[in-house]
């Protein structure tokens, strides 16, 4: 009997319950980063939604049902994600500098799009520009260009 629960222990150690043991997509991974952008401040608003699901459709090749699965995949992922690491890190092994480079100007785009710049929203763009290694001078470039865009 003991031995029963022991292996139960550590089977549930091993393999927690409702992990999936599956890395996330480079989509989902992309797709997370932008939502963490838009939970920033807080406040999510109707604006941010709808200009996420442009940004993933101008982005991605998907259709509209498959940006709206990601998007609710990506938000829950965010709520439950303990850090950023597993997205960052898929992010720099798969995206050269161009492309994370662009990521960032999108989270630009997205904290832009409610009408307002909120510092809460610009401090978490800045922390995740530094992980995804985009240089100071690109972070500011991707900036001025989202809010000439806006």
């Amino acid at each position: 009997m003991l031995a029963s629960i022991q292996r139960f222990f550590q089977q549930a150690l091993a393999e927690p319950e409702g992990a999936s043991g599956q890395a996330p997509s480079l989509p989902l991974a992309a797709a997370a980063l932008l939502c963490e952008v838009m939970r920033a401040d807080y406040r999510v608003t109707s604006a941010e939604l709808n200009a996420l699901h442009q940004l993933l459709h101008d982005h991605l090749s998907l259709d509209d049902a498959e940006i709206d699965r990601l998007m609710a995949l990506a938000r829950e992922e965010v709520e439950s994600a303990v850090d950023h690491y597993q997205f960052v890190s898929l992010i720099k092994q798969h995206y050269d500098y161009p492309q994370r480079y662009e990521l960032v100007r999108m989270m630009w785009q997205l904290a832009l799009a409610d009408g307002e710049g909120h510092h809460l929203e610009e401090h978490r763009i800045r922390q995740l520009a530094d992980l995804l290694h985009v240089s100071h001078a690109d972070f500011i470039r991707a900036k001025l260009e989202a809010q000439g865009h806006a």
